[in-house]
This record gives structure tokens, sequence and C-alpha cells, in this order.
């Protein structure tokens, strides 16, 4: 359930944030900002802005944090819908920003902020059910942007949370940053966010072989556990080490599986999520602990009785910025528990 996801960072390393400083106009690095339109192909809409945004709205933490580090906190008008605390090195940048909802906030509400732009980090909250559909922004001359990851080789068409016709690849993440530096007019800014990230990436998973472990990716709810599916933002992770995932075999994002299940399959490493919300059983990573250590099905797991734990924030699970932060932490728990080769 990747929109309603909360968790705060984890703990087995904290990692540094990349916050380019500045404000929302053009920084010495970028030097004038460009005023020219830019027209975007995303998510199958043409998504066209006649000039940088002053008065920008993001309707997910994925995008506020990506538009945070780029340094455009007073070129925007508010956010929503917050899963974690905020990203580590963000936070004066965040307080300058009105937070309109914790949650999906009503059209009315986005439309009191008076934007001049708008993005969302999934199709369902630009989509019915959701916040407002794009066309209800772009009739009143609002661009709606999503960000190009929750599409890319994805069918968000069914009840869930999509499915996955091809793994997620990092560079939808480094897309994203790419299209939104250029909204904004602030490329070079984009470019170095992406080189940092980069940078992280390969510094986390030098040396680390883990073509041995399997690895289990839990998200929330204790009865009909929410696990990650192959290809999304886990799978990133995965790959990076070359190791597997348990339930690669489903193209689902965020599958309900049975404990059963889990046990036939025994994973060597458990990767969960540690909440914030209190919208479903289990949310904590301490609560998730108290039942995988109580149960009788699933305390005889490999993962359980050797402790092997990863704490990840929801936004670190979700194909984000922090999906970065989500492979140091991965890789960092790999070294210490012995697996990384």
């Amino acid at each position: 359930m990747p929109i309603a996801r909360p968790a705060r960072p984890a703990a087995l390393l904290i990692s540094g944030v990349i916050l380019l400083t500045g404000c929302g106009g053009a920084s010495p690095a970028d030097g004038k900002a460009s005023e020219a339109a830019v027209t975007l192909d995303n998510c199958g809409h043409t998504v066209r802005v006649e000039s940088p945004p002053r008065r920008a709205v993001s309707l997910n933490q994925g995008t506020t944090e990506i538009m945070l580090s780029l340094g455009l906190a007073d070129r925007m008008a508010g956010t929503a819908t917050w899963t974690d605390p905020v990203m580590k090195g963000l936070e004066k940048a965040d307080a300058k920003v009105k937070r309109i909802a914790d949650n999906n906030p009503s059209f009315e509400r986005v439309l009191d902020a008076d934007p001049d732009f708008v993005a969302a980090s999934f199709e369902s909250t630009l989509g019915k059910g959701g916040v407002a559909t794009r066309e209800q922004f772009e009739k009143l001359g609002v661009p709606a942007y999503v960000s190009p990851s929750d599409c890319a080789g994805k069918d968000n068409t069914g009840d869930g949370d999509g499915a996955r016709k091809k793994p997620l690849g990092i560079d939808a993440i480094y897309g994203e940053i790419h299209d939104l530096a250029e909204v904004f007019g602030v490329q070079e800014r984009g470019d170095k966010l992406v080189a940092e990230l980069k940078q992280r990436m390969k510094k986390a998973t030098a040396g680390v072989d883990a073509s041995d472990v399997s690895l289990l990716y839990w998200f929330a709810n204790s009865e009909s556990p929410y696990m990650a599916g192959c290809c999304g933002a886990p799978g990133i992770i995965t790959r990076a080490f070359d190791a597997k995932n348990v339930f690669d075999d489903t193209h689902e994002e965020w599958p309900q599986i049975n404990w059963e299940t889990v046990a036939d399959r025994d994973p060597d490493v458990l990767v969960i999520g540690d909440l914030t919300r209190k919208s479903q059983t289990a949310e904590s990573a301490k609560k998730k602990i108290e039942f995988l250590e109580s149960d009788p099905v699933t305390k005889n797991l490999t993962a359980v009785r050797k402790k092997r734990y990863v704490l990840l924030s929801g936004q670190a699970m979700n194909p984000t910025i922090r999906t970065v932060e989500g492979v140091e932490q991965v890789a960092a728990a790999l070294r210490e528990f012995g697996l990384a080769g």
C-alpha cells in the first residue's frame, strides 16, 4: 500500500542527505534560471509548463523531498500526504513550506493554495478517487506531473498497488529529478543531485556480493502482510547486491501473502518498514519484531532466529530518492550480518 505508508528513518545507517541549498530562483551555480516553456512526455500525458513555477504544490512526500533537495522551498505553496518524518538534512527547508494536509487533501484545499504546478508520486493521487484528476487541474491551467517511476513498465488499472511488467530501474528516479529540475529551471542542481546519488550508490554497493542471500520486504499488517513483489523499489535494492527477493515470482507491487508461505521460503534477511502511521496492525518495527518473535509460524524463521532485521522508512521502500538510502542501509546490514560476500 504505497500511498499510505509512513515510517521513520531506519537505524542501521544514517546517511547524509544531499541538500542543494539556495532559494527557488537561480543560484550562482545555475546562472540565470531559464524562463523558457518546458514540455514533458509524462506517463502518457503531455505536461507543458510555460514558466518556472512560483507556487508549486507537491501531493506526496517523495516529490516533496526532491523539490526540497533542489532548493525549491520558497517556490512551493504547499505539501501533503506525508508518511515519514522529513528526510534528514531537509528539516529547515521543510519548515518553510505549508503542510496543507498530512494525508490526501481535498481538491478545494489544494486550489486554496493557488498552485501554478502540482506534482504527485503516484498515478492514483492524480486519478479517480485521489485528490483530483490531471484533467481537473489542467482545465484550470495548472500543469499536473506524476513521478515516472509509478508508470514506467507498470499497470495501475487494478484495485491494488499495481503490477510491474518489467523491473523498475534507478534511472526512473533520476529521471524525475531531471524533469523537476528542468521544470523549475535549475538543471545544474538536478545534475548535481543525481551525480551525488550515483556516487552514494557506487560507494554503498562496492565489494558487496549477496548472490547467495534471500531477502523479504515486509511493509505492514501482521494478519495479511504486505510483502514486496519482484520489481518495485525493493527490487532496485535487491538487484544492487545480486541478492534474491523470496517473492520475486510475483509482479504485483505489494501483494498480501500469508505467513505459511513466508515460512516455506524462509528468507535469510527480513527488511521491515518502521512506520509511524497507525492505520494497519504492526506498523512500527518494534511491533513487527514482537510479532515475528512470538507467532508460532514466524518465530522459527532463519532471519528471526538470527535476528537479521533491517529497518527501513516507508519512503525508502517507495521509488524515491530515499531508495538510495535503502540501498545504503541494506548494504550496511549485510556487512554486519557477514553476508556481504
